[in-house]
């Protein structure tokens, strides 16, 4: 891995959760991610957008979609009010790569794109912290995430 690969946001946890399990469940975006969606969020070049009050706003293309493996998004558009740079998530890329180990199944989250220098990565960062390692991670451990509490995004 070069240095600019190790600059993206990434996370991972590790469930007793199976594979399809787990790609059930990242594809239930509203079941984990806070705020209003619109569109398919489980079908191989759908788009789908994504609002969290009047502080983020994006459209994501699901350009990646193999079952028990890996979901990929491009993020096409996006609308970021609290930072300068409003659109630094365009062109970016949201990956969730799903692995079997011995018993349980790895999640990695890399936010291909989404680095330090970026004006919102401490905001965004902090957002995907409790998205992905809490939300999510409890929609496939427990079958309910906290979409509706917007933990950690403001």
């Amino acid at each position: 891995m070069n240095t600019l690969e190790q600059q993206h946001y990434t996370t991972s946890f590790v469930v007793d959760q199976s594979p399809a399990e787990v790609f059930a469940a990242v594809n239930n975006v509203r079941g984990w991610w806070a705020g209003e969606i619109n569109g398919s969020t489980d079908t191989l070049g759908a788009e789908f957008t994504y609002r969290y009050k009047d502080l983020h706003y994006s459209t994501q293309k699901i350009i990646e979609l193999v079952p028990e493996k890996k979901v990929v998004w491009r993020v096409l558009d996006s609308q970021l009010t609290f930072v300068e740079d409003k659109d630094e998530w365009t062109d970016t890329t949201i990956v969730f790569e799903i692995t079997r180990k011995d018993d349980k199944t790895e999640l990695l989250f890399t936010h291909v794109g989404l680095v330090p220098t970026f004006a919102c990565y401490s905001n965004c960062s902090g957002g995907w912290d409790s998205l992905i390692p809490e939300s999510l991670h409890d929609l496939i451990t427990t079958g309910k995430g906290y979409p509706a509490e917007g933990k950690g995004l403001d």
